[in-house]
């Protein structure tokens, strides 16, 4: 038997939804923002990557794990901004696939969403 457990720090949420899921060594994680980092990308996007980091620990997994990635953005002109802050936060970890889309608006007037998918235990050849 499968088991679906929830993962979750106990922060802020703005709608019903379970901030992560679990079953057995897949994980998924509901779309995060960083709004209560500040107000400008630079900021949304480090505080997005830090609550990604909490969940996946919580989860007894890394960023090291994580196989696929989406972006969503309210400008596509932050590309640049975006794609530098995720290449250092990723450091020297392969770097898992990925999708950026620009959307017209997001949660909470966020500028920035990040939606994740990780394997628990992968081992990287």
């Amino acid at each position: 038997m499968h088991r679906k457990v929830k993962i979750d720090t106990g922060e802020k949420k703005w709608a019903p939804y379970s901030p992560g899921i679990s079953v057995r060594d897949h994980i998924w994680l509901s779309g995060q923002i960083g709004v209560d980092s500040g107000g400008d990308i630079e900021s949304q996007m480090k505080g997005t990557l830090g609550k990604i980091d909490i969940l996946l620990e919580a989860a007894n997994s890394s960023k090291k794990d994580l196989v696929k990635v989406t972006i969503l953005m309210t400008d596509i002109g932050n590309y640049g901004i975006i794609n530098k802050i995720y290449g250092e936060w990723l450091e020297d970890v392969l770097a898992p696939s990925r999708a950026a889309y620009e959307v017209p608006n997001l949660p909470a007037n966020a500028l920035v969403e990040i939606v994740c998918e990780a394997f628990r235990g992968l081992e990287v050849e």
